[in-house]
Formats: structure tokens, C-alpha cells, sequence
């Protein structure tokens, strides 16, 4: 691994294949189209890529050799997996996610729509919205239950309620 300063951020490449890790928070000053910072990293990490690498394996991180690290999808559009520590957040692309990461939307814009169809989609499913009439049916059941208290109860009977009496 060889540690490049770009633009005040460290980041290591892997003069081995070209891949890329970046600690935790560091992939969101790379990751846009419009950041120089992602096309001077891309340029720095040209020469060490190789085409022939098996991205298939679970990697270990480099910061924690004895932790494997997860796969997660890097967006809504779920096109780029990318390797993620559990432990510190850092986060691992394989040669070629990074530019594939910086062509999947224009701006930070179209990456939030993108997410706001993406969940409107899944909260619209028959699924969710059958949990969500089973949750408001007992909402309901639990205020009558509820009311049975206040009036076998009232409120003026709690300590500390009311001005009169012994409590």
C-alpha cells in the first residue's frame, strides 16, 4: 500500500492492483464527477491497476487484519458493491469502482431522487403497507386499553396531581 496526499486527504493505493482504501467519511470528497480530487486519484492509481484481479473473495481490512470486511451496495441503483469494515468504516474499492462510483450520478442532487424513489418504492410495496395497517389496528387497541385506565384511574388520584388530600 502506498499512502497519496490529495488535496489534504490521505488515502491508500495498492501498488499490487490498483485498489483504493479510504478511512472513514473520505470516499464522499472523491466520489462526485465534479471533485478534482477524485480525478487527481484516479490518475495517481493508473498505473498500479490491473484488469485480470478476482474480485470475487471476502477481504480482510487493512487497518484489521482479522476482521472481513462486508459487502454493501454503494448506492440506490445497487450497479457498484464495494468492500466496508464493520469495525472502523473504512472502505475498500476494488480497481474501477472509484470511476464507476463518480459516473453513476451527476451531482448530489440526482442522488437523492434517485433515494426518494427508491424508498417511495419500498414503503408503497403490499408487504409495508399490510405492517402498517396491522401497526395502526394495534395503536387503536392499545389507547382503548389505555382509556380503561384513565377512567378507572383518573388523574386527579396520581400523587402529586392534585391540590387536596393526603397524598
Amino acid at each position: 500500500m502506498k499512502e497519496v496526499e490529495i488535496q489534504g486527504i490521505k488515502v491508500d493505493i495498492s501498488t499490487g492492483c490498483g485498489g483504493v482504501w479510504f478511512d472513514n467519511f473520505e470516499l464522499a470528497k472523491f466520489d462526485e464527477p465534479f471533485e478534482c480530487a477524485g480525478e487527481t486519484l484516479l490518475e495517481a492509481c493508473s498505473p498500479y491497476i490491473k484488469e485480470d484481479i478476482d474480485t470475487a473473495p471476502r477481504l480482510q481490512s487493512p487497518r484489521h487484519p482479522d476482521i472481513t470486511m462486508m459487502r454493501r451496495s454503494f448506492s440506490v441503483k445497487r450497479r457498484v458493491e464495494v468492500d466496508e469494515c464493520p469495525k472502523c468504516g473504512g472502505i475498500w474499492l476494488d480497481p474501477g469502482e472509484l470511476h464507476a462510483i463518480r459516473s453513476l450520478f451527476p451531482g448530489e442532487e440526482a442522488k437523492n431522487q434517485a433515494a426518494d424513489q427508491h424508498f417511495e418504492m419500498l414503503f408503497q410495496s403490499p408487504e409495508i403497507q399490510a405492517m402498517r395497517a396491522e401497526s395502526q389496528a394495534s395503536l387503536k387497541r392499545a389507547q382503548r386499553f389505555a382509556g380503561l385506565f384513565r377512567f378507572l384511574c383518573p388523574s386527579y388520584y396520581i400523587p402529586g396531581k392534585q391540590n387536596w388530600g393526603a397524598f
